[in-house]
């Protein structure tokens, strides 16, 4: 009697075979964990209660899904950028968040000094910095730190 089992969403659910053959799935619920097999269902606490072995490295499984990051002008934004321009005279590099949308979005790292202070934004929205004073555009995170130091400073 061969029990295996295989990852079927990280950290929640598991399908449970035996020699190659699935006979269930076991659930992470609130209060501990089911098995589900030809529909019924077993409620136990943990997994050495019910016998059911389920190697560590499946349980401390993570997938690691990074954001896509997309440039504009050499300036990044993480939405996909739909009719991307660049307005010369303020020189800022915008879109839009999709073919539809009313709303432009600067790309980059930026300063925008509220009534409290300065703050960091990344990709804010073009009325805001027409709100606000602001300093920007920056490629980098650590440009826009380093920028938001001198600004604390004075």
């Amino acid at each position: 009697m061969n029990i295996t089992s295989k990852i079927l969403i990280p950290n929640k659910e598991w399908i449970i075979e035996e020699s190659g053959k699935k006979i269930g799935t076991i659930a992470k619920v609130k209060k501990g964990y089911s098995f589900l097999r030809k529909g019924s269902r077993f409620d136990f606490k943990n997994l050495k209660d019910f016998n059911i072995v389920i190697p560590e490295k499946t349980i401390e499984s993570k997938i690691e899904v990074k954001p896509a990051i997309y440039f504009i002008y050499d300036y990044p934004c993480r939405s996909r950028p739909y009719d991307p321009i660049y307005n010369v005279r303020d020189k800022l590099p915008l879109y839009v968040k999709n073919l539809k949308s009313k709303s432009r979005y600067c790309a980059g790292y930026y300063l925008i000094e509220f009534k409290k202070g300065w703050t960091k934004a990344f990709c804010p929205k073009l009325i805001t910095l027409q709100r606000y004073a602001y300093q920007g555009p920056f490629k980098t995170e650590q440009e826009m730190k380093i920028a938001l130091n001198n600004c604390n400073k004075s």
